[in-house]
């Protein structure tokens, strides 16, 4: 200690190091204490903020799936259907039109009540539980007020209604750690969306009541729904991942949380500290909480049934370790940074006190780094004012000159790897511009190419079709009734010979489409749309398809009404083939803006069938293309494409594997084409702009 004392009393160098060094290893120690535990508390708040949010969110998400459930059965009580089943005479057709509703709205099961909650015609089960009126929704609906709510439904009352829907909701019970002793070995209750809607009368007054479920025991949906919601991608840190589970009791009934090898964790259980806060005291929890085999930054909230007891949790949470760890690392490089500042602080205060006494040293240390290579290297501003000062001084002249041409060779250097890069973009611009060019030009030389084929082959084809057609007909009015045996090998040849002859007539207006333009004119797509449908209206019917039309168009297209009823036509025609079993064909009509100013129209047609392949895509417009094996000619599509084209206008398609096709016309309000005698609408517009006598 004397030693110390005795140093610092003779060594202005001890004085400055001590001076130095006593913030770093006094304050920084402080400091670095104070924010570990305000940084501590700042991340409890912070997590259990973001899952009470997060509880929220899945709250309302639940909540939305009870309206929509009740908007759902509220709109079968009020449709037509309904009301024409119940006036028939007997309620033959009660039981069918619920069982289609019931499939088609996807609830697991839907009734029909009179007036004091007896059961109505269903071919589900004749006897499913006891008293309807028993359940507080339906006595609500039968009182004239709509309800919906949670119910638990057990093994008896499920089977009752459909013994499938028992099976369904039957669920092993997993051993869990940290879960409540419970003696059962499996969960055999169902937890139900329970809803029940009056139905009225024309005058207002209640005839029955529509009641109806959703069972919610291994709804993987419902949670993997909710999960994508919360947590979307980019939401949580790497390595965490979100988490959503319907409990029935304290028993995952539907949840996204994992045991192994994908494998959901299905009757697992809810930790005891969890179930007694939240079933027992009522309480939502926002905690940490252990859940199935790891730690959860964990949100639950108790399910309340239509009798007012708690049935239920309702659980989101994320994995803890990874926002720990976040945490620790962001508090950790903070220390480092605090650490880092600290010391290079004392470096440079240090190098200060060295310069005081050393300038020499400072120079000479300076002319080793320069020749290490460390171009930043400077000698820096010394105490003394003498010769040594202004050597250092010059010194750094010299390395700031040589520091500024290297910067300009540097600057000089970018610059030529700009214009290297400036030119080498020019050139694929060129390259692109010119293969595309080459395609068009090779493109014009195959259409031209098959449009005198064509021509030859039409010629060559239709003579000896028109003779065939002929001389059937001559051979049909002489033999009279003595063509009876042979009728309808007649009527085959007669359609194949219409065939050929359709088959040329496509060939020639692909390859000739100036020929076939028609008179152009102001057209309503929403009217043209609504004549397409009566035309195709038989396929529609024989297919079972729905069709859903949105005509808003408020503007005329100028195109020839007979080309563009043939592309609707063929596009509907393709669009009911895509679907053999039946399916949803939608036609949408809108206005088509460009930079805010309404140009044209957008004529969309979709299905729901199987799609387009994604290596199809690409080629579904070209010449005698077709995914139809066996059968059409591959040019309905090109033919359509060239039609719309020719106006101006263009037509796109959008498609995934087993998702349908979407196919989308746009047509100007006016057309754009080439002056030539052989453009559409040039007659009219000729007869328009030429002089009056």
């Amino acid at each position: 200690m004397i030693d110390v004392r005795e140093r610092l009393s003779r060594s202005v160098r001890s004085k400055l190091l001590a001076m130095v060094l006593a913030p770093l290893f006094l304050g920084v120690p402080i400091l670095l204490g104070l924010v570990w535990m305000w940084g501590t508390q700042g991340y409890q708040q912070l997590v259990s903020y973001k899952v009470s949010s997060d509880l929220v969110t899945a709250h309302e998400y639940f909540a939305h799936m009870h309206q929509t459930m009740a908007v759902d059965i509220a709109a079968l009580a009020g449709s037509q259907r309904l009301a024409r089943a119940m006036a028939a005479p007997g309620g033959a057709g009660i039981g069918r039109y619920l069982d289609e509703a019931r499939q088609q709205t996807g609830l697991d099961f839907l009734y029909l009540l009179d007036t004091h909650g007896a059961l109505q015609g269903t071919t589900r089960s004749r006897q499913p539980g006891a008293e309807r009126g028993a359940w507080p929704v339906v006595r609500k609906a039968l009182a004239g007020e709509a309800a919906t709510a949670i119910d638990v439904f057990d093994a008896e009352q499920l089977a009752a209604i459909d013994p499938a829907l028992r099976q369904r909701a039957r669920l092993s019970l997993v051993p869990t750690p940290n879960a409540a002793p419970d003696e059962r070995l499996e969960e055999t209750r169902g937890l139900m969306i329970h809803a029940a809607i009056p139905v009225r009368d024309e005058g207002g007054q209640l005839i029955a009541v529509l009641e109806g479920g959703v069972l919610l025991n291994g709804n993987s949906d419902m949670v993997d729904r909710i999960n994508a919601i919360i947590y979307r991608e980019g939401t949580l840190p790497l390595g965490s991942r979100g988490t959503a589970t319907l409990f029935l009791g304290d028993t995952r009934i539907a949840t996204n949380v994992r045991l192994f090898e994908g494998e959901r964790a299905l009757g697992t259980r809810a930790s005891r500290a969890v179930r007694d806060h939240v079933l027992q005291e009522g309480k939502v929890w926002l905690d940490t909480a252990f859940v199935v085999n790891d730690y959860y930054v964990s949100g639950y909230e108790p399910v309340i049934d239509s009798f007012g007891k708690r049935v239920g949790m309702l659980y989101v949470g994320f994995l803890e370790a990874p926002f720990s760890a976040a945490m620790q690392g962001a508090m950790f490089t903070l220390f480092a940074v605090f650490v880092s500042v600290s010391v290079a602080g004392c470096v440079l205060s240090l190098r200060w006190a060295q310069s005081i006494f050393k300038p020499l040293e400072q120079v000479g240390a300076t002319i080793d780094r320069v020749g290490a290579g460390d171009a930043e290297a400077r000698v820096g501003p010394v105490a003394s004012q003498d010769e040594i000062g202004q050597l250092a001084a010059a010194f750094d002249g010299l390395l700031d000159t040589l520091a500024a041409r290297r910067a300009e060779l540097q600057r000089w250097g970018d610059e030529l790897d700009r214009k290297v890069a400036e030119r080498t973009l020019e050139l694929q611009a060129a390259n692109a511009t010119l293969e595309q060019a080459r395609h068009h030009l090779a493109m014009t030389e195959k259409l031209a190419a098959i449009g005198e084929l064509t021509a030859g082959v039409a010629h060559e084809i239709n003579n000896p079709v028109a003779v065939i057609q002929g001389n059937l007909d001559v051979m049909k009015e002489i033999l009279g009734p003595a063509a009876e045996p042979v009728r309808e090998e007649i009527r085959l040849i007669h359609e194949q010979t219409h065939r050929i002859w359709l088959i040329v007539t496509k060939l020639l207006q692909f390859a000739r489409p100036g020929e076939f333009a028609g008179y152009t004119e102001g057209v309503d797509p929403n009217a043209l749309i609504a004549d397409c449908l009566v035309l195709t209206r038989h396929n529609l019917e024989r297919r079972n398809i729905d069709v859903h039309v949105d005509a808003a168009a408020t503007c005329k297209v100028e195109v020839n009404a007979s080309e563009l009823q043939q592309v609707l036509i063929n596009l509907i025609v393709n669009a009911i083939q895509a679907m053999p079993d039946g399916g949803s064909l939608r036609l949408r009509i809108r206005d088509w803006e460009e930079d805010g100013r309404t140009v044209g129209a957008a004529m969309e047609v979709c299905d729901t069938g199987q799609g387009i392949a994604a290596e199809d895509l690409s080629r579904i417009f070209d010449p005698f293309f077709t995914t139809k094996k066996g059968s059409g000619t591959g040019l309905g599509l090109s033919i359509s494409y060239t039609i719309v084209e020719r106006y101006g206008g263009h037509i796109s398609v959008a498609s995934k594997p087993g998702q349908g096709a979407c196919f989308t016309v746009h047509l100007r309000s006016e057309a754009r084409y080439a002056d030539a005698p052989t453009a559409p609408g040039f007659t009219a517009r000729w007869i328009e702009t030429r002089p009056r006598r």
